[in-house]
């Protein structure tokens, strides 16, 4: 079984693959805060769509198909078979308690 790479693992990984650049003679450019990371004349045409820009469409009401809807759901839910009833009230057996906690005696007592 292969053995899940930890984050340990992969900040030190990253550590001497950074290192390893620097040595090579790269160079680190700090970009100021607010700077996108896009080339203007390279850009995405998924990324570049701009959403929600179609006009609003009227809608068209339909309150006879929701009433046919909700009536045919009402009509279900009455010819379905009735569910089970509730289970009738057994007695069962409590037990009774002195002050100091220790069990006096069982007795059976009713719902």
């Amino acid at each position: 079984m292969k053995k899940p790479v930890s984050k340990t693992d992969v900040r030190a990984r990253l550590q001497r693959e950074t290192e390893r650049f620097l040595n090579q003679g790269g160079r680190v450019q700090a970009i100021p805060q607010g700077i996108s990371g896009r080339e203007p004349g390279n850009s995405n045409p998924f990324v570049a769509h701009t959403l929600f820009c179609e006009p609003e469409v009227k809608r068209t009401p339909v309150p006879e198909v929701v009433a046919a809807i909700e009536a045919r759901r009402k009509s279900l839910l009455k010819t379905s078979t009735p569910g089970k009833r509730p289970p009738t009230p057994r007695p069962h057996r409590k037990t009774i308690y002195d002050d100091f906690g220790e069990p006096v005696r069982r007795v059976w007592v009713d719902k």
